[in-house]
């Protein structure tokens, strides 16, 4: 069985697309999930490009990555400068690593244009670089820039780049689609014919400008490149990089290939879920194979199909890469929908029951409501058509005020609320609090009042709101829907509100985030 070296940038590639920007501490967290997940080498950064790069080398020595190398990055020498006197190349040096990558142009036009450098100097810098990393008993790997476009336009010179980096002792050379624009056939047929011509192992390093990263990757895989070089979630300059969690998948589970992150697939997709979480950002979650709606059905048909048949329309079982499977419940839903994802929360329902909470969706998301991002209101709405539920609490009313905001004295809005619990039977609770907006004025008010009943409630805190517009009626009368994200610590979930008055939307998604969390602790 053929062997794939996966070979991760991330942390240096990755890291050049605009909001991120990872610490010395992010660098090294990530660089140890991706060693525990079985990548085999971690291009750690550009040493000497910046002090956070030069000091997370000099920390990484002391560290254990579970078996995957260090690499760092850099560039060949500068024209007319020999390597022993490139400054550059000595902070590659001084990093330490075994494995260093260094970048030389491959095109002719890049060369000459951008460079600005006789074409026989690139080679020279190409040559020479490689030449002195290795005799000061460093393995090189030459990623040789723009290859596939230089290789369309002058295969000859493209060649000689990869010849010179050989010559100089390089012990692998990548070949880089770097403005992403190439097409699979084309990538196929250009390493088909370089594997035909060199004696080294070939690598693949693609950018997804073309939405083909990862096809291109997987075509060169398939010429017989070696070694892909990949970011998590796809991360990178302008449209990224060839996704590492969508290649490995098609690598192991759909061309039957090795590599030594088989064995930990299923730890795919809570590695891009930490990795988004550490670079500060939300996870796509239409990601293929890890994102939250990657395995996830409206359709009815589907849904009926899956409970026959689990893999009727997933392309791979859903456990292999850490996801599971799903329903959601819209106005497109069939009873297998309801009674697939009233399975999910523990809820049983009767088919006289499914029948009910299936119009109720339809009635409301008629209205504007929408269910499939709000399983908490969801699950509450089961809930209350089952027999003998009876709701822990109702507002019976609710009042808000607002200070006049051209005063110059300050003061806060104020809520205030009457509610009801277990259908008046336990006592009725009038309350009110102050809030930066009345949004947070009702949710301190709610709290007073359901507190001294529910004290699960002391641990949930509201982690995001979201407002949305519905199209319809013109000017103010549109209705908003309101997205409510909550979290206990140890579970999070969402419920929605919809109304023309984005307050009484906000109390319906609030009380439905605090009833859920009431029957969650029970």
């Amino acid at each position: 069985m053929k062997r794939v070296e996966i070979y991760d940038t991330t942390l240096r590639d990755g890291s050049q697309q605009p909001g991120i920007s990872f610490s010395l501490h992010d660098k090294l967290a990530v660089a140890k999930k991706l060693g525990e997940f079985g990548v085999e080498w971690i291009e750690l950064g550009w040493p000497g490009s910046n002090e956070k790069d030069t000091e997370a080398f000099e920390a990484a020595r002391k560290l254990d990555f579970h078996g995957a190398k260090i690499v760092a990055f850099g560039m060949t020498c500068l024209k007319g400068k020999r390597p022993e006197d490139d400054q550059q190349l000595a902070k590659l040096i001084a990093a330490g690593t075994e494995v260093v990558a260094i970048v030389g142009k491959s095109s002719r036009v890049q060369v000459e244009k951008t460079l600005c450098v006789p074409l026989k100097e690139n080679l020279r810098m190409i040559e020479e670089s490689c030449r002195f990393l290795v005799g000061q008993g460093r393995k090189v790997f030459f990623d040789a820039e723009h290859f596939f476009d230089g290789y369309k336009l002058d295969s000859v010179y493209a060649l000689e780049c990869l010849g010179a980096a050989i010559a100089g002792g390089a012990s692998k050379i990548v070949l880089c689609d770097t403005n992403g624009g190439s097409l699979p056939w084309d990538v196929g047929l250009a390493v088909t014919e370089v594997v035909h011509r060199l004696a080294v192992p070939l690598g693949i390093h693609a950018h997804n400008d073309g939405e083909t990263a990862v096809a291109n990757s997987l075509a060169a895989v398939e010429a017989g490149a070696e070694q892909v070089q990949v970011t998590i979630n796809g991360y990178g300059e302008r449209c990224g990089n060839t996704n590492l969690c969508s290649i490995i998948p098609a690598l192991v589970a759909k061309m039957h290939l090795s590599c030594l992150c088989e064995g930990r697939m299923s730890q795919l997709t809570s590695l891009a879920h930490y990795t988004a979480e550490v670079a500060n950002l939300s996870l796509d979650q239409h990601m293929p194979y890890v994102g939250k709606q990657a395995f996830v059905h409206k359709a009815g048909l589907h849904v009926s199909a899956i409970e026959k048949y689990p893999n009727a329309y997933h392309h791979i079982d859903p456990r292999l890469v850490g996801n599971i499977s799903s329903a959601v419940v819209s106005e497109l839903s069939g009873r297998s929908n309801v009674g697939v994802k009233a399975k999910e929360f523990g809820i049983l329902l009767s088919p006289d029951q499914v029948k009910k909470v299936l119009a109720e969706v339809e009635a409301k998301e008629n209205m504007g409501f929408q269910f499939e991002d709000a399983d908490g209101s969801l699950s509450v709405l089961m809930m209350q058509n089952t027999e003998g539920y009876v709701r822990p609490f109702k507002i019976l009313s609710r009042s808000l005020s607002s200070p006049d905001h051209h005063n110059e004295e300050k003061s806060d809005d104020l809520a205030v609320v009457r509610v009801a619990f277990n259908n008046g039977t336990k006592g009725v609770a009038y309350e009110a609090a102050d809030g930066e907006g009345l949004v947070n004025a009702l949710d301190k008010a709610m709290r007073k009042a359901l507190t001294p009943h529910f004290k699960c409630l002391e641990k949930v805190e509201l982690v995001d709101y979201k407002v949305r517009v519905i199209p319809g009626k013109k000017g103010s009368a549109k209705a908003v829907r309101i997205l409510i994200y909550f979290s206990n610590g140890v579970e999070e979930w969402t419920t929605v509100g919809c109304s023309t008055n984005s307050i009484d939307g906000s109390l319906q998604a609030l009380a439905d985030g605090f009833e859920y969390a009431i029957l969650k602790a029970h």
